[in-house]
């Protein structure tokens, strides 16, 4: 169990290492969008590709409900932190009661 639990820890890690990297991509890329970027731009187009994906269901569902503000961005944020706080978290717990032999 002690092989498990290092290998659960390092994937629950490696997961909180791509959110943590995801979050800041969108929140460069809501920075970006406020000061009208040039479309052509490979990082302005590695941004959009990267994030659009994420924003459109969200988008989708809000309509134009909230007026001219993009929320998406926002709303993508609280629940990479709502991953982060509840899964990632108890995924670690989880691991390190498989390392210790704890009570699972």
């Amino acid at each position: 169990m002690f092989i498990f639990g290092n290998l659960l820890l390092g994937v629950a890690k490696i997961l909180d290492l791509l959110l943590n990297a995801y979050m800041w991509i969108i929140i460069i890329s809501a920075l970006i969008s406020w000061v009208n970027p040039d479309p052509y731009n490979p990082i302005v187009k590695f941004l959009r590709g990267i994030t659009e994906p994420v924003y459109r269901p969200i988008r989708r569902f809000l309509g134009g409900r909230l007026g001219m503000i993009d929320f998406s961005p926002l709303i993508v944020i609280v629940v990479i932190i709502f991953i982060k706080t509840v899964f990632i978290t108890s995924l670690i717990e989880f691991a390190y009661k498989l390392k210790t032999g704890g009570m699972v």
